[in-house]
């Protein structure tokens, strides 16, 4: 049983094709349910469902990134060096939980802004399985639905991030660095693609070599952090008129 769960972990006779028939209707699918969702629930929906729904949510992206690390212990191939929670979205997926389990809003302040810059992964997976796989349904919970959550969390629950969060986000973000960058050396790791760019084709592949990559991609995210913080004020605006 673990060598058939290993070899379909990593059975990559369903390749994923950028721009593919799969990925793009899971990026349709995406605009889609992150549109409706949380319009239909704060429309149609009382306050006990909407927060019912949003805990369905919040569990399914959870579920998403633990029914891996599940997995991939019963097939012998779990390791350290992979699989503990030491990507940006993988700590996303837990403060995610976080915010629609408990309305924590100091995990929003957070996810809100790191959720929506990881945005591109909806674009640019790093990922080589294509549909059905478990791989790529894990990675559309685990992305996708975490930024539905994140919307949900705000037009639903009625949170916003105020100005100062923006600061707090981007303090966490090198925070959360600076502690990747040790676990990296201690487990020979590259968490957070500190050490490297990713496998396959990402934006990373856009911002240079080593280290300069990981230079624009945090001024970057300041630049995203900024932009979204406008993004959601105007729409609120919009509504609220």
């Amino acid at each position: 049983m673990k060598s058939k769960l290993y070899e379909y972990m990593y059975d990559e006779s369903i390749p994923f094709i950028f721009l593919g028939i799969s990925h793009v209707l899971s990026i349709i699918l995406f605009l889609v349910l992150s549109i409706s969702i949380p319009y239909l629930a704060k429309k149609y929906l009382d306050e006990n469902k909407q927060l019912l729904l949003g805990k369905v949510i919040g569990f399914m992206v959870l579920i998403g990134y633990l029914s891996w690390v599940i997995l991939e212990m019963l097939a012998g191939s779990f390791s350290l060096k992979l699989h503990l929670p030491f990507h940006l979205c993988r700590t996303a997926n837990i403060l995610i939980f976080i915010v629609l389990f408990f309305r924590s809003y100091m995990a929003y302040e957070i996810v809100f802004f790191w959720g929506l810059t990881v945005i591109h992964a909806v674009i640019t997976p790093d990922i080589t399985q294509g549909f059905p796989h478990y791989h790529f349904i894990r990675y559309w919970l685990t992305h996708q639905l975490m930024v539905i959550g994140i919307i949900y969390a705000t037009f639903v629950y009625d949170i916003r991030p105020h100005k100062t969060s923006i600061y707090k986000s981007f303090l966490a973000l090198l925070l959360f660095f600076l502690i990747t960058i040790p676990v990296n050396l201690f487990l020979d790791a590259n968490y957070f693609w500190i050490c490297g760019k990713p496998p396959v084709g990402t934006v990373l592949d856009y911002f240079g070599p080593w280290p300069w990559y990981l230079i624009v991609a945090t001024l970057l995210a300041l630049i995203h952090f900024y932009f979204f913080y406008h993004l959601i004020n105007f729409i609120s605006s919009k509504i609220s008129n």
